[in-house]
């Protein structure tokens, strides 16, 4: 059904670095969410009145919340498509996160509001009148559920969209909820015990847990995550492609909204390399990787000394020094300069987040052991943290 309703609405369904296409996707799952859930909400809500069940009501309400959020979120590509402009040269992507955390808020403030009532049912307790229609409703209502969860997590992982797979996780405590909804019934009827607004309550608490764990995610990301291990795997694969860079370091990835990256970092290539040809493979580089990424990216060139055997040794001399310290301690843009006495060692010392070492204390650390080994050696040493 999914792949029928992708075929049929989306054109160009495989182009999803288009803005244009994951609109298109976007407004196919928000108009698809709006539809579903208010069907499930009228159902529900008169149910819910015939039955005179808190739970039922509540979870009816629950779906009117979705609905809402799927218009909020249709409002957020839209925005979120819109071209650059002066004011915003990076484009209005993260207005997809802003509406999404305004979607997280209004399924908390639900949530709340299915609490307050559920606690006055459980302190007024009535017994709900439920009938076969009841149950039978209630399960195709599940099943809708559990459709809409698989149809949001695919299109979000088609489109990376941080909001629609939020939908999804959405749907699939709406399918636990309105199971928890389904059992009260049953033993209302078969046990003759009130339970109604006990079952309101959890089902308020599903829904206030499945809003905080979303608005978290989206806070996460309008604070900046790093991304994920394999992104940047992909970034060191490609870029192994090309010979003529040794190494990469200090990578940087700014996330501006879904397909809108900001990518930089550091390529190593030999100092004793022909300066044009270098410019020329960075030049290729940048462009193949936009093409590759989506993504805008900047490449600083750092000349590295690499057919110089005694730079080399000092270099895995100072490694080593920094491995005495802290195994998980990593250098880059090694320099050396030597004088009649003395040599300095003139390196970045990268230090891990969670290290509990100052950068202060640790670059201090690693520039003693280096002249506890050799006396002749000083260390020039600047500590910063990976971004990625």
């Amino acid at each position: 059904m999914t792949n029928f309703l992708i075929k049929l609405f989306i054109k160009n369904q495989n182009d999803t670095t288009d803005p244009n296409v994951r609109t298109a996707y976007a407004n196919l799952s928000g108009f698809t969410g709006i539809v579903v859930n208010l069907i499930l909400f009228i159902m529900k809500l008169i149910v819910g009145i015939l039955s005179a069940s808190v739970a039922i009501i509540a979870d009816a309400f629950n779906n009117i919340s979705d609905a809402g959020s799927s218009v909020v979120a249709m409002i957020g590509f839209r925005l979120s498509s819109k071209h650059v402009d002066k004011e915003h040269p990076l484009g209005h992507g993260r207005m997809e996160y802003v509406t999404g955390f305004i979607v997280d808020m209004l399924i908390i403030l639900v949530g709340f509001e299915l609490l307050t009532g559920s606690l006055e049912k459980i302190f007024n307790p009535t017994m709900p009148h439920a009938n076969t229609l009841t149950y039978v409703l209630l399960g195709v209502a599940i099943l809708v559920k559990f459709w809409l969860y698989f149809f949001y997590k695919k299109i979000g992982k088609i489109i990376s969209s941080s909001s629609i797979r939020a939908a999804a996780t959405d749907s699939l405590s709406d399918c636990a909820a309105t199971t928890l909804v389904l059992l009260s019934a049953i033993v209302a009827t078969v046990f003759d015990v009130a339970i109604d607004g006990w079952a309101g309550l959890i089902v308020a608490g599903l829904i206030l847990y499945a809003g905080a764990r979303a608005a978290k995610e989206t806070i996460d990301l309008l604070l900046g995550t790093p991304p994920t291990a394999e992104y940047i795997q992909r970034i060191y694969d490609f870029v192994k492609n090309y010979p003529e860079i040794v190494g990469i370091h200090d990578v940087v990835v700014h996330d501006y909204g879904p397909a809108r990256q900001i990518m930089s970092f550091h390529a190593e290539i030999p100092s004793d390399y022909d300066v044009n040809l270098a410019h020329e493979i960075i030049d290729k580089v940048e462009r193949d990787m936009r093409e590759e990424f989506g993504a805008i990216v900047t490449i600083h060139l750092d000349p590295i000394a690499v057919n110089d055997e005694e730079v080399n040794a000092m270099r895995k001399f100072a490694i080593e020094c920094m491995n005495e310290v802290d195994e998980t301690f990593t250098l880059h843009d090694f320099r050396m300069t030597k004088g009649e006495k003395y040599t300095n060692l003139i390196f970045d010392l990268v230090i891990p987040v969670d290290c509990k070492l100052d950068d202060e204390e640790a670059a201090k650390r690693v520039a003693t052991k280096i002249k506890e080994r050799n006396e002749n050696c000083f260390a020039v040493i600047k500590a910063e943290h990976p971004f990625v």
